[in-house]
């Protein structure tokens, strides 16, 4: 399937603007497209978050044909840790953050509704990983997990942050912000002060500078606030119960 005709296909996908080779195939569903009903309304991907269980495979289901997938998408137990996996081959919800691949066809994937989904991928074409990486998994290191499973020096990968709560929406308290200030003192250029005992928190700067840790300079994406765009995104921290959009990244034969 060409480049072209793939995006086609994408609908109801936000597709990475990043130089990528072309057998580099990466994207984030939105929450259209699909048949679940509110709260989970309409293309949720999560099987735990009390969906029902024919909704989520249908939706699954969709995934697949809508990308011409041949295979399902090598689906994570997330556990908000720095463990990084290789997906070829998973056992079923296996407890792990991100997840690696070199070989053609496997789909990594990570499901989020405001954490931040990273994907990753060399210049070369040759390898790809995704990353979920809320608060608790950036300053465990997910991220500089990722880069090192890649085994890719950091100038040769390129990255893309997809859509997450923004800095305006992300209030989090004085013992996060001192947590991460306490792993690094230059963190504190993602903190915001709200008001007394709250600052708000900028996960796409903790990205960046946790990618630019490991030499990862050239990435794209971000800015797109999953908090503020109900139609487009969920978000647990607005809505409580709620879907998961995918975070998808592979290989296609050249």
């Amino acid at each position: 399937m060409t480049a072209s005709t793939w995006q086609d296909r994408a609908t109801h996908c936000l597709l990475p603007h990043w130089p990528a080779p072309g057998r580099v195939r990466a994207l984030t569903t939105t929450r259209r497209g699909g048949v679940s009903e509110p709260p989970h309304d309409s293309w949720n991907l999560a099987d735990h978050v009390g969906d029902r269980p024919d909704a989520v495979g249908r939706n699954r289901a969709i995934l697949c044909q809508r990308l011409g997938l041949d295979s399902m998408p090598a689906w994570l137990q997330q556990v908000h840790s720095n463990r990084v996996v290789q997906a070829d081959a998973l056992p079923d919800d296996c407890p792990a953050d991100g997840a690696w691949t070199r070989s053609t066809g496997t789909v990594c994937a990570v499901l989020t509704a405001d954490c931040l989904p990273v994907l990753l991928c060399d210049r070369g074409g040759t390898r790809v990983a995704a990353v979920h990486a809320g608060w608790r998994g950036l300053l465990a290191g997910v991220i500089e997990a990722a880069v090192d499973a890649l085994e890719t020096r950091g100038d040769e990968l390129l990255a893309w942050l997809g859509p997450a709560i923004g800095p305006g929406a992300f209030q989090v308290g004085d013992e996060v912000r001192g947590a991460f200030l306490g792993c690094d003192p230059r963190a504190g250029a993602a903190f915001a002060s709200d008001r007394s005992g709250y600052w708000r928190a900028d996960l796409y700067e903790l990205g960046r500078q946790r990618l630019a840790s490991r030499g990862v300079s050239s990435v794209y994406g971000g800015g797109r606030c999953s908090y503020t765009d109900s139609s487009h995104f969920y978000s647990y921290r607005r809505d409580g119960t709620t879907g998961r959009m995918a975070s998808l990244i592979w290989l296609c034969e050249e």
